[in-house]
């Protein structure tokens, strides 16, 4: 299993129906199976998401965040990790939100 533990990630890529952009910073936490992470920058004032982590790394997650319009929006998103070359950790991510339009998009986040 893959440990996420004090790793931080930056999107890189992001549908037009996400908030989170190149300025948005995720600090993964991990013990055992559980993934947490707090994240803010952009249009993400501050934001937190719980997750569980399976075997080959993949994470299915629950999150909340509150946005520069004051809004609080929830969500849920399936990550795929890809190794680079580096040894640096891509996230692929399929996401929805469970608030507002309910739209569903996809983004990719690095670690940095």
């Amino acid at each position: 299993m893959l440990n996420y533990h004090d790793k931080k990630f930056r999107p890189v890529q992001n549908t037009e129906n996400g908030e989170t952009s190149p300025e948005t910073i995720f600090l993964y936490q991990q013990e055992g199976r559980i993934l947490t992470s707090n994240y803010s920058g952009g249009k993400i004032k501050s934001g937190h998401l719980i997750g569980l982590v399976d075997e080959e790394g993949n994470i299915d997650m629950r999150y909340h965040q509150v946005n520069e319009a004051g809004e609080l929006m929830t969500g849920i998103c399936r990550s795929r990790p890809e190794i680079l070359p580096s040894g640096k950790i891509r996230l692929h991510e399929t996401w929805r939100w469970t608030s507002g339009d309910g739209s569903a998009g996809a983004s990719v986040i690095e670690e940095i």
